[in-house]
Order: structure tokens, then C-alpha cells, then sequence
């Protein structure tokens, strides 16, 4: 009798420290790096200006990003501008911009700033198809499964999710995955995010439900305002394009 209590014991005690593992509510950050010369570099321009121009400014752009979260919402924002940046036209992040997830109403909320216009986009959370693979990789202590999907049409996006954290979200407006996206790459537009630290915290009502202002639009209505405005634009409006639909 007294070996059936103990082994009870380790299997109760098991039991629970597995539970404890599911996280539903914190903040994580994550470090975003983006190459912004990388697609100049690409074209191939000869222009002796625009060369000379490219040399004063870094190559790796570094930004850091929070996304505070529960069972039922996230928001996701710029956390601090990095002063030791130096951003070519059109890059540069807002302190303003914001994205508000709402997995009860499936729901997303997301004040941009876009050249010198305020958009509030209101619409659906974003519903991607994505092929879950088997390979694995730990990023912030978290074992994460790959999947892969694509967005306007034919942009791979690479996601690194745990299902350690049951909660259906990630950085930027990607979710959709069976937990939390902790890894994120874009590589058509040489971008990728990945979460440095998470933090067992308890964000307010009011840290999930900031003030929001803007033109009221959908992505659909955005996307067909900004593809009017740059339809000569070539190359450099596609990768701007894509950089808006995120």
C-alpha cells in the first residue's frame, strides 16, 4: 500500500509540473532583423550616386518588439525605437503602430501609420494555410515545430511555433498555428523574428486594449488604396506591398 501511495505521489507530481508548462498569459520579446540593402544589392543598379549613397547606411536593421498576451488577446508594438539605426526611406517602424488580436471574436485590430496616412484595419484574424512540418529548433528555451505558408500569393513565410504556450498568436498578425509562433522569416523580404525572452506576467486591461485611431479600412480596401497610389513603382512597391500586408 505504501509503495502505490508513493508511486501516486510522483505520478500527481508528474502530472502537475506538465500542466504547469502550458503558458496562457505573459509578454514575449522579440528581436526583428531586417537586411535593407540586401534587395538594392539585388537590382544590380550601376548608379554611382545611389552606391555611394547605400555606403552610409548599415545593412542590419535591429528592432525590438513585445507582444503582451492571454487566453483570449494579444497586442503587439514596437517596444523601444533603436536609436542606433539608420533607415532608408519608407523603413522606418512606428512607435504608434499597434496590432490587437481577439481570439474570442477571431478578430484584428491594427493602427498603421503608411507614408503620412493613419489606417485603423479592421477585419478577420488572418487565416493562412500552413504545412506543419517535423523539424524542430529551441528558441527561448521552447522546443518549436516549423511550418511553412505563403501571403500575397507567393511569399513563403517560415513560423517556429510551441505548443508549450497554447495560445494562437505570434508577431506581427500571424497566428493560426496550434500555439505561440516564436520564430518568424521572411526570406523574399530578408526579414525574420525571433523571441529572446519570455516573461511570466499578467498584462492589464488596459495594456490589452490601447486607444486606437485611423482611417477605418479592411485589407482589402487597403491593399487596393495603396496598389492605386504605387502602381509605377515597380519592384520597390512589391516589396513595400508586402512589408504593409504583414
Amino acid at each position: 500500500m505504501k509503495n502505490v501511495l508513493v508511486i501516486l505521489i510522483c505520478f500527481l507530481s508528474v502530472h502537475s509540473f506538465a500542466q504547469s508548462q502550458f503558458i496562457t498569459k505573459g509578454r514575449i520579446v522579440y528581436e526583428k532583423k531586417a537586411n535593407q540593402l540586401k534587395p538594392l544589392e539585388e537590382e544590380g543598379d550601376d548608379n554611382a550616386w545611389w552606391k555611394e549613397m547605400m555606403k552610409s547606411f548599415p545593412k542590419i536593421l535591429t528592432d525590438q518588439y513585445e507582444l503582451k498576451f492571454n487566453a483570449t488577446r494579444s497586442v503587439y508594438k514596437l517596444e523601444k525605437e533603436n536609436t542606433e539605426n539608420k533607415y532608408m526611406w519608407g523603413s522606418k517602424p512606428s512607435e504608434t503602430d499597434n496590432s490587437i488580436s481577439d481570439f474570442s471574436n477571431q478578430t484584428t485590430s491594427v493602427q498603421r501609420e503608411i507614408f503620412d496616412n493613419t489606417y485603423l484595419i479592421k477585419d478577420s484574424l488572418r487565416n493562412l494555410e500552413w504545412k506543419i512540418t517535423q523539424e524542430t529548433r529551441e528558441i527561448a528555451g521552447f522546443e518549436c515545430k516549423k511550418a511553412v505558408s505563403k501571403i500575397c500569393d507567393s511569399v513563403v513565410v517560415v513560423a517556429f511555433y510551441t505548443d508549450q504556450i497554447p495560445v494562437s498568436a505570434g508577431p506581427e498578425n500571424f497566428g493560426g498555428l496550434p500555439g505561440m509562433i516564436l520564430g518568424l522569416a521572411i526570406p523574399r523580404m530578408y526579414t525574420t523574428w525571433f523571441a529572446t525572452k519570455l516573461e511570466l506576467t499578467d498584462p492589464t486591461e488596459q495594456q490589452l486594449n490601447p486607444v486606437q485611431k485611423g482611417k477605418k479600412v479592411n485589407w482589402l480596401q487597403l491593399n487596393a488604396e495603396l496598389k492605386k497610389g504605387m502602381k509605377e513603382w515597380g519592384k520597390q512597391g512589391h516589396r513595400l506591398m508586402w512589408g504593409f500586408s504583414l
